[in-house]
């Protein structure tokens, strides 16, 4: 069981172009999807496709048309009240894989709508009893930038498992934290590892062992383990007891939107089956690359992912 929260989820139009994005010309769409957005959501989806039961927690009316349709493919959804109207992201997907995002913010939060969306992320960890709790995306309007490490450390102190990816100022306020609100894994890209390491992200993304030596500063202090995404590169993964790089198989890319989230799931769905540490980033690679190949935020299943076609090798951190 892996618990996926969404603090600020979306819905997500994908608009899919046979030609070349024109700045102000007219353009006739291949196909157009709809699909509730939104990291922890897109995680959710995932676990649901492996057969690996999930609940997912977010801000939404229950009647929501995201709600059932999240329900209708058999996520268990956990509604928190709504500040406001949920927000709606545009991708525009051309050939090439070319891939244009146009996000809104959200609707502004108070206290009051934290209090209640704290209480009910820590209700259904403590009812599923599982085996992650993800914290994932960005905070809504009015959200405080330490919200997240608040609610690791009282999701730790109550002995959860607990992996965020998220970035700005709640990435940074997260890893300042340390102590009970160090989560147990954090899932940056290489800009995000960048941003809190004070690296140059081409760099990062370019070198596995630049990625790796920046991550390992992470280790132990700010965080468990670090799973750094790296683009077509693959990843990098640092824990206490080690470093690893893996590369992706051969993909012919469609849409990286929601590529980190599928690494990050496929890393989680290998911790729950038992698998070492390179087995775990072989996973998340492969999830990774297997949504590259998928239109918008279609989610990849089994079938699309080739695990086997994944190496990975050590890496020495200094």
């Amino acid at each position: 069981m892996i618990v996926t929260v969404t603090p600020n989820p979306s819905i997500d139009r994908t608009v899919v172009l046979p030609s070349t994005l024109r700045r102000g010309a007219v353009h006739r769409a291949d196909a157009v999807l709809f699909q509730p957005g939104g990291k922890g959501v897109n995680i959710s989806r995932a676990c649901v496709a492996a057969g690996v039961p999930t609940a997912a927690v977010l801000p939404a009316d229950p009647g929501a048309d995201v709600v059932a349709e999240l329900e209708h493919t058999g996520v268990a959804v956990r509604p928190v009240p709504p500040a406001g109207p949920m927000r709606i992201n545009l991708t525009i997907n051309e050939p090439d894989g070319t891939t244009t995002k146009i996000n809104t913010a959200g609707a502004t939060v108070g206290p009051e709508e934290l209090r209640r969306l704290t209480e009910v992320v820590l209700d259904t960890a403590t009812t599923a009893r599982p085996g992650w709790v993800v914290l994932a995306g960005s905070l809504p309007p009015g959200a405080p930038a330490d919200w997240y490490s608040r609610v690791v450390a009282e999701l730790r102190t109550a002995g959860h498992r607990v992996a965020v990816d998220t970035s700005e100022e709640p990435l940074e306020a997260l890893l300042r934290a340390g102590g009970t609100a160090a989560p147990d894994l954090v899932k940056p890209n290489a800009e995000e590892l960048a941003s809190v390491t004070g690296g140059d992200p081409e760099a990062i993304e370019a070198d596995p062992e630049r990625a790796a030596a920046a991550a390992a500063t992470l280790v132990g202090t700010a965080a468990g383990a670090v799973l750094a995404t790296l683009g077509a590169a693959g990843a990098v993964l640092v824990d206490s007891t080690g470093a690893w790089y893996a590369a992706p198989p051969p993909i012919t890319v469609v849409s990286t939107v929601g590529a980190g989230d599928a690494s990050l799931c496929g890393y989680l769905l290998a911790d729950l089956r038992g698998a070492g540490p390179g087995e775990r980033l072989a996973s998340a690679v492969a999830y990774g690359a297997a949504a590259t190949a998928l239109p918008g935020t279609t989610t990849p299943t089994p079938a699309h992912v080739r695990t086997a076609e994944v190496r990975v090798r050590p890496l020495v951190t200094v």
